[in-house]
Formats: structure tokens, C-alpha cells, sequence
């Protein structure tokens, strides 16, 4: 795929939720490159992630989900291109920023003595109080107590009072005892740090000796303070103060400051700890605290010039969102009925996003909203264009919200099992209208789907999830026929269309781990009937089969036993051209 652009660069992403005080982890570590005009199905079972991750570069992740890490680069030139006027205004911010920055790199000057007195004091700590590894302990105890006493909690207010009263006053008991538990646990972490910090306190060769030596650090870091900055740093100084404009210029003057003063802030712990701002990663991940940087490029007398790094896991503000979803990211739902205004005429739904997205009139929204829905398929659309949704069918409904999702042209259309609430013939001609529009359009599409016979119709790629990881990753055909991790398999002998007659269909035995508890060692591992022993030890690394093909199993470590995919989906090839009725060449009789 070297050839292809990078449209979207998924870097060790973890999503979570807060969920009824505690914390699930949604996705666990994902990296995934999204490539320009490729079709890449994202699959696996109800839970696995699928809707999560990509409602992530949506910016439609639920109000108790957050992003805890990770990157989303996304590659949009246009976006990225910045000008910003070079007047009176931006000059006044720059010119401030200059000052306050070249005031904090006196502070790089003592970085080294400073993290010398963060780490004496660090010592100190670790003597007056648990240590890292005792506080680590300590907390994990206490997380498993308070954990099960929630769930215990939950399960109480299932019972009903007037049949399962015995069961209330058993789980009320229980609460009691843990109550008890998190009690004793807190006074033993709570006694254990007064104990250690006694007898520092009566440790005087140590405090002394301390003391001095903070003393010397603190004389030390003075006096480097107070020298002179180097023209190099105030050289540096000005690009910065320029990046800061840059980057904080497209927001309203209210939130300009209080970016500005956050940046300003961000920058100066940057300088105290001593990270290289001249190194471009480690620059951008200081701005990355507060917004996605803008580096500087150039400037004129009337423009400064830059380019957007955009970082969408970094975006928090309504309006950058704005710029992005839809015009840039768009989405086709499960259900059209739900994706649809029901009161609202169909020609208005498509017309209002034309509007908001392109600025262009009402007319000239109406004309490109009919050729449009003639595109994707509507019959006699001048006169449909002013009815209702309860007026089409569910096959017609899912053409507009297709029609909508297209309206604005967008990078990357995401499918989000668009064909569920459809009859198996109307889901055929929808999967070929999202091809053939693909062609026309140049869409990215980003299909979210458990059926992988869906996934064989569309995809290039196909991205398998498991347990909010991507546990094999390869094109259609490598997943298809050489597949290499066992929930592959056991997804792929799932299939209805290689079921043979008389037999039993397969199903996967077991459930999804829990992803409120740390899972330890491969989460297939219950589930996957040729575990080894290091599955429940050891998270498996990602192997690589081919340039194209990798798959996160320990099947695949040299010194593993060598085991053969299920007979079930040897020859799938001949299987599915038979269950899809499509001829060598790639056409369908059906």
C-alpha cells in the first residue's frame, strides 16, 4: 500500500467509558493506517469495538466516553493549509508570546538541576510515605473491592422486593462485609504511610543531609536561572509565537485567550523539565495538551502561513468538528428510519446539509440534492423530492441517507452495518451503489459489519477486532484464505453459506471478556480451543505474514506447534463462489 496516500493514521488509540463509577476500556491500543479510495471493512462481533473505534474519528463518541491516548491523524490538505491575517492584532499576540516565552527559557537553562530536585523529592516521598509499588499494590486491592461491592450494589437493585427477599438481605450482607474490607484496607494503606513517615521524622542524619542537599540544588538552580537566554532559543522563541497565532487564530477572541494563556502555560513546564522544543514530535505534543498545533511554513506582509497538524484525537471545540464531520467524515447508519427526520421532507434533509456544508443557495442546493438522489438511485426525484420519509421504502430511505452522507463529498464515508434493516435483496443493491458511487466519488469507505459475507462483496482490506484490539489485519483475500488467528477461523466456519446440509451450524463457543477488568495474556484465550499456555500469560505481539498481512497470535511465534485452520474453511474460495452463485471473473447470476 506504499503507494497509496495515508488518509488516516490511527496511533495506539485507547477509548473508555465511564460507566456507573467505573472505567470500561472500550478500545485497547489500536494503529491502524486508513489508506485514500481503499474499501477497509472493520469486523468482528457484537462488543468487539467496531461502531466505538470509528465513531472516535467521527467525533461521535457518547458523552461518558473519552480518549485516553493515542493519535488520529488525519490528512487533509486543504484543512491543514492555514493563512492568517498579519495585522495590528496578530502582531500584539505574537509579540506578547515572544516575551512571556523568552522570559521562560531562563528556566531551560536549570532544567537539569530542577528534575535533580524532583527526584530527591521523590525519594523523600518514597520514604515518607508507600512507595510507587506499594501505592500501585495498594490501589489495585482497593479497585477490586470497590468493583465488586458496585456490581453488588447493581445486582441488588435487579431483585425484586416481593419474591427475592432472602436474595436483597444475602447481597446487602455481602455489601457489609466488603464495606468492612475497604475500611480495614484504607486504615492499614493509611497506617502503613504514617509508620514510614514516624520514623523519617526521627531520622535526623537524614533529614539533615537532605535538607542540605535541597539547598545546594536550590542555590544551584538559582543561579542558572538568572543567566542569559541564547539567541538560538530566542530565534526559537519567535517561530514559537507564531505557532501559537497560528494556532489559536480560527477561534473567537474569548477563546483565543484562554488557549493562548494554556499553551503559554503548557510551553513553560515544557521549558522547566527541559523538553526539546526544537524536536518537531516533542513540540507537537506540548501543543497536543491544549489544541492541535499549527506549524509555522512562512509569512508575508499581509499572511502568515502555516500547516495544521490535525490531531483528532486532540479536538474538543464544537466548530473544528464542524469542519470535519460530514464535510470531511461522513456516516451511513443501520436503520434509515432513525437517521431520518420523520417530519421533515426529504429534499429539506438533504438541501439544509448542502447549505450549512457548501454556503451556496437554496436553488442551488435543490438542483444538486435532485442529481443526487438520481445518482444514488431514486426513481422520478423532482416529484419525490418534497415527500416524507414514511412515504419510501426501507431500501429508498437508506439511498438518502446515502444521498446525505455524499452531499458534501466527503474523504471517508463510514458504514455502519448500513444493510442490517434491510431485505437481503435490497442489501445487494445497496452494497453495489456504495461501490459504484465510490468510483465516482473517490470516497474512502470504512465498512463496520459481523458478516463477513458482506465483507467479501466490499472490502479490499479487512481490519478483524477482537475485544477492542485489531487482532488480524490483511487484505480480503489473505483473511479469506489465509487466515491466521483462531477467532478468524472460528468467525469465518461461523459463516450460514458453508454450512454444509445435515450438519450443525458452528457457533463460537463462550463470551467477550469483560472490558471493565485488565485482561492478562490473549482475551481469545477462553474462548480459542488451541490456547497455549502463554495465551493466558502474555498478550501476544503483532506477527507479520506477508507486507500486507499481520495477525496477533502466539500460533504464529516460531516456537509455537504448527496448527492448521479448521477443515471446515479449507477450499473457501469454491464455497463461497457456490453459496454466492458468482461465476469465475467476478459476476452473479443471482
Amino acid at each position: 500500500m506504499e503507494d497509496k496516500k495515508v488518509l488516516l493514521s490511527v496511533k495506539d488509540l485507547h477509548v473508555k467509558f465511564r460507566v456507573r463509577g467505573r472505567i470500561l476500556t472500550a478500545i485497547r491500543g489500536i494503529s491502524l493506517d486508513i489508506y485514500e479510495n481503499e474499501s477497509i471493512a472493520i469486523v468482528g462481533e457484537s462488543g468487539s469495538g467496531k461502531s466505538v473505534f470509528t465513531k472516535t474519528f467521527a467525533g461521535m463518541l457518547d458523552s461518558n466516553g473519552f480518549i485516553s491516548e493515542g493519535q488520529l491523524i488525519f490528512s487533509d490538505d486543504e484543512l491543514a493549509d492555514t493563512h492568517l491575517p498579519n495585522g495590528s492584532t496578530a502582531q500584539k499576540i505574537i509579540s506578547h508570546c515572544q516575551k512571556k516565552l523568552d522570559e521562560y527559557s531562563k528556566l531551560e537553562l536549570g532544567s537539569a538541576t530542577w528534575q535533580a530536585m524532583e527526584k530527591l523529592k521523590d525519594e523523600r516521598q518514597e520514604r515518607t510515605g508507600l512507595s510507587h509499588a506499594e501505592q500501585a499494590e495498594a490501589d489495585a486491592a482497593m479497585k477490586k473491592l470497590t468493583d465488586k461491592r458496585t456490581n453488588l450494589f447493581n445486582l441488588k437493585q435487579t431483585f425484586d422486593p416481593k419474591t427475592e427477599k432472602d436474595k436483597i438481605r444475602q447481597t446487602a450482607q455481602e455489601i457489609k462485609e466488603l464495606d468492612a474490607k475497604i475500611k480495614e484496607l484504607k486504615a492499614h494503606n493509611e497506617g502503613l504511610a504514617k509508620q514510614k513517615a514516624d520514623k523519617v521524622a526521627h531520622d535526623s542524619a537524614y533529614l539533615a543531609q537532605y535538607d542540605k542537599k535541597m539547598a545546594e540544588l536550590k542555590e544551584r538552580y538559582a543561579k542558572e536561572i538568572a543567566g542569559e537566554v541564547s539567541k538560538k532559543a530566542q530565534d526559537r522563541n519567535v517561530i514559537l509565537a507564531k505557532e501559537i497565532y497560528l494556532s489559536i487564530g480560527r477561534y473567537p477572541i474569548t477563546k483565543q485567550v484562554q488557549l493562548m494563556n494554556g499553551l503559554l502555560k503548557a510551553l513553560k513546564k515544557a521549558m522547566t523539565m527541559g523538553v526539546d522544543l526544537d524536536n518537531d514530535i516533542q513540540r507537537s505534543k506540548v501543543f497536543d495538551t491544549v489544541t492541535f498545533r499549527v506549524k509555522y511554513l512562512d509569512e508575508t506582509p499581509e499572511k502568515l502561513h502555516g500547516v495544521c497538524i490535525l490531531n483528532l484525537a486532540n479536538m474538543h471545540y464544537s466548530k473544528d468538528w464542524n469542519k470535519i464531520r460530514g464535510k470531511r467524515i461522513a456516516t451511513v447508519f443501520q436503520d434509515p428510519m432513525t437517521s431520518l427526520n420523520p417530519i421533515v421532507t426529504i429534499g429539506k434533509q438533504i438541501t439544509s446539509v448542502i447549505v450549512r456544508h457548501q454556503g451556496c443557495s437554496e436553488a442551488e442546493a435543490r438542483r444538486r440534492a435532485i442529481d443526487l438522489m438520481h445518482k444514488v438511485g431514486i426513481p422520478k426525484a423532482e416529484q419525490r423530492f418534497d415527500d416524507y420519509p414514511f412515504q419510501y421504502s426501507g431500501g429508498m430511505r437508506q439511498r438518502i441517507v446515502i444521498a446525505i452522507a455524499l452531499s458534501c463529498q466527503p474523504k471517508i464515508l463510514i458504514c455502519d452495518e448500513p444493510t442490517t434493516a434491510l431485505d437481503v435483496t435490497i442489501q445487494a443493491q445497496i452494497l453495489q451503489l456504495i461501490k459504484d458511487l465510490q468510483k465516482e466519488f473517490g470516497y474512502t469507505i470504512v465498512f463496520i459489519t459481523h458478516d463477513l459475507g458482506v465483507v467479501a462483496n466490499v472490502a479490499d482490506r479487512v481490519a478483524v477486532l477482537y475485544a477492542g484490539q485489531v487482532i488480524e489485519l490483511g487484505t480480503v483475500e489473505e483473511i479469506f484464505y489465509e487466515p491466521k488467528h483462531p477467532y478468524t477461523w472460528a468467525l469465518l466456519s461461523s459463516l450460514p453459506q458453508l454450512a454444509q446440509s445435515g450438519t450443525e451450524l458452528y457457533s463460537i463457543t463462550g463470551t467477550p471478556p469483560s472490558l471493565y477488568n485488565q485482561i492478562v495474556g490473549d482475551a481469545f484465550a477462553p474462548r480459542n480451543p488451541h490456547c497455549l499456555k502463554i495465551d493466558t500469560l502474555e498478550e501476544p505481539p503483532m506477527f507479520q505474514v506477508t507486507e500486507t498481512h499481520f495477525a496477533k497470535t502466539w500460533l504464529l511465534d516460531p516456537r509455537a506447534p504448527k496448527i492448521d485452520k479448521p477443515e471446515g474453511i479449507h477450499n473457501i474460495h469454491e464455497k463461497l463462489m457456490a453459496a454466492y452463485n458468482i461465476e469465475e471473473g467476478g459476476t452473479s447470476n443471482g
